[in-house]
Formats: C-alpha cells, structure tokens, sequence
C-alpha cells in the first residue's frame, strides 16, 4: 500500500528500482506527477493531488532515483537534469503508457520538459510547476549559486535538519510562505531528510547543475518548438523562481496556459492544493476535450 494511497511497483530502470506509486483506473487517462529536488519525494509534493486524481485518471508518482524509496544515484554517475531524463525516458518505456499527461515541478518541471522536447511525439499534455529549466536564472539566484560551491556547506544544512524538526521548518519557510506551512507539511519534509542517503542526489545535482554563470539546463532557447499543450502554473511569491519566469516562457511556447496563484510560494500543489487542483483539473479535461 502505497503512502499515497494507491500501489507502489518497483520499475527496473538500467538497474535501478524506482518506486512509482501507483493509482485510478487502469483504462483510465494517464497522468505522471514528477516531483522536485532538495527534500522533495512523491509523498511530499503530490499528497493532497495524487489520490485526488485518481478518481478520474490512471496516477502515476515515481519517485526519483536518489529520493524517497527508490535506488540511490550510483557513484559513478551525476545526476544532472540530462540524467533524470534519461531515468525518466526509460521509465515510461517500461510503464508503457500512452500519451500521458506529464505534470512536474521544479526540478520535476524541469525533466518533464527536457523529455517532452525530445520525445514529444510521446507526450500527450505538459504541466509545469514553478519548473526548472526554463531561463538563464539559478534558482535562488547568485546566493544559491555561491553557497553550493562552498565546501560542506549542503551536507552541515541537510545534517542540521536530520538532527532537528525546528530547523527542517524553518528551512520549509525558505521556500514556501510560513502561513501556508502546516504541521503534516513539516512531518513528510521531516520523514524525508531522515532517509538513509537522504541528501546525496540533491547534493549532487545542486553542485551539478547551479553556477555562477547561470544553470548547466535552459530550455528557453527550444520551448518555441514545443508542439504539446502546456500549462504552466506559479505561486505569486515564489522565492526561488520569479513568476517573471513562467511568463515569459509561456510567450514562446506556441499552445500554453498560464494560471497564477495568490498568495503561494515555490512549493504550489501543497501550499494551495485546492487551488492548485481546480487549475490542474480544469485544463486536462479541457485540453482532453479538444484532442
């Protein structure tokens, strides 16, 4: 039984056991959920959106290699955004889905977008959620940039959250607004940085991908190819990602929805979940109907 609610599956992606959460009719429409970086899971991001969907669409939540119950990232590779599609490119393959509507945030947003732009005959719908991936800014800006070159710096923060709740909420209130903070948001971000090897992939992808000069992935320059209909949705106060971002990628996407929220941070579909489900909601079946 999954901590969503649905099934968990193990898929054996090059050797790696990903955990996918797993929920709805099995001929109904599939939706994948991909979550984000830092302390985030399947558990995390998608808990209110997961069994909500799954009244109505086959729900598909993986957690990535290197969070929650899957396989940590081997040593030997970098689990950069390019890493992550490629994880995810096989991973479908083995769920053998068709056209799928592929929603992701932050990171996830990111992978979602690479994998549609390269394989976009594959995708049926593409939501993005405060995404990475989408201009030459660092999330967080040159501050994020400079403290992930500092050595030590990520493990003592990550450390000083495994030891402490107090610190993990607090470290919550750098990314999401403290008013919509509630006691079980803390309790999953909790759970997670306490996971064996909790920390390692973000560590590593941080290091990979943020630098001074910009992110290693910037999909701007090819969002005006996307051919898929695309939804972009951002919280109005995300400290991270400006929602000056999203506006301007979704100018150069050729079919796109943008849907604010007030009020919201980074952490958009558990900040305002039932906002964000309205939204999300909404636009599949729309975007269903007129397929």
């Amino acid at each position: 039984m999954s901590e969503l609610g649905g099934e968990t599956r193990d898929v054996d992606v090059g050797g790696l056991a990903v955990r996918c959460h797993v929920a709805g009719p099995e001929d109904a429409s599939p939706v994948v959920l991909v979550h984000g970086a830092g302390p985030d899971a399947a558990g995390v991001s998608w808990k209110e959106t997961f069994p909500a969907l799954a009244d109505s669409y086959r729900v598909i939540a993986p957690d990535l290699p290197g969070y929650g119950e899957s396989d940590r990232v081997p040593p030997d590779a970098t689990p950069t955004t390019d890493f992550y599609v490629g994880v995810f490119d096989t991973l479908l393959e083995e769920l053998d889905l068709v056209d799928p509507a592929l929603v992701g945030i932050s990171k996830g947003g990111g992978i979602v977008l690479g994998y549609t732009l390269d394989s976009p005959d594959r995708v049926g719908q593409l939501v993005l959620v405060a995404s990475f991936g989408l201009g030459d800014l660092v999330p967080g800006g040159r501050k994020t940039a400079v403290m992930v070159k500092i050595p030590k710096l990520l493990e003592i923060s990550w450390w000083a959250m495994q030891k402490s709740r107090k610190v993990t909420k607090a470290s919550l209130e750098n990314v999401a607004l403290p008013e919509n903070i509630d006691e079980s948001f803390v309790d999953d971000i909790y759970r997670e940085v306490r996971r064996p090897n909790s920390g390692d992939a973000y560590v590593r992808f941080a290091r990979g991908e943020m630098h001074l000069s910009g992110p290693r992935t910037n999909y701007f320059g090819r969002l005006s190819e996307l051919p898929v209909e695309t939804l972009f949705v951002h919280g109005t106060d995300d400290p991270l990602i400006p929602l000056g971002v999203s506006e301007r990628a979704a100018n150069e996407v050729p079919v796109a929805d943008l849907r604010t929220l007030e009020q919201c941070g980074h952490w958009v579909p558990r900040e305002r979940p039932d906002a964000f489900l309205s939204r999300l909601e909404t636009w599949l079946e729309n975007s269903h109907s007129a397929t």
